[in-house]
């Protein structure tokens, strides 16, 4: 009987002892011809559900208009002395089409909704000549979801 020396955390070591590398096994599963398609649509692809912070602002360019809205995600955890804390991040919102009609139509702070788009990383400068920097996720897709407004 062989004996097999392993050592935890270290996947290669794992695979050299039984022959495989789960790296590679990982790899394949991932990039196979079925999983291609849905790894191809998950570059940079975020879905967030939050509460709006303000009502969307509509602005019009020519023969288009653009919806932007700002919306809140909070986590919650204990701390180390069993204290609740809530952790609240706002992540810029931008729409672009028909959604943003919806959006003016419907959407008001404090209602929840579930975005998709992907993240979208643009700097600009200010009259002052400062360069600032924003990420805005450009929504694809929108879904406003029920429950109490806050």
């Amino acid at each position: 009987m062989n004996n097999i020396r392993l050592t935890f955390g270290d996947p290669h070591t794992f695979a050299s002892s039984i022959g495989t590398n789960p790296v590679t096994q990982f790899r394949k599963s991932i990039f196979n011809k079925q999983n291609k398609t849905i790894m191809k649509s998950l570059r940079n692809s975020v879905q967030l559900i939050g509460r709006l912070g303000q009502d969307p602002e509509v602005k019009t360019f020519g023969k288009s208009q653009k919806a932007s809205f700002s919306i809140a995600t909070t986590d919650a955890y204990k701390n180390a002395k069993g204290e609740k804390v809530e952790d609240t991040q706002w992540h810029n919102i931008v729409i672009w089409g028909a959604l943003t009609e919806v959006a003016s139509k419907y959407l008001k702070k404090g209602m929840e909704v579930c975005v998709e788009g992907k993240l979208v990383h643009r700097n600009y400068e200010t009259d002052k000549g400062e360069k600032r920097f924003v990420t805005e996720i450009n929504v694809n897709d929108l879904l406003m979801l029920g429950g109490k407004q806050k």
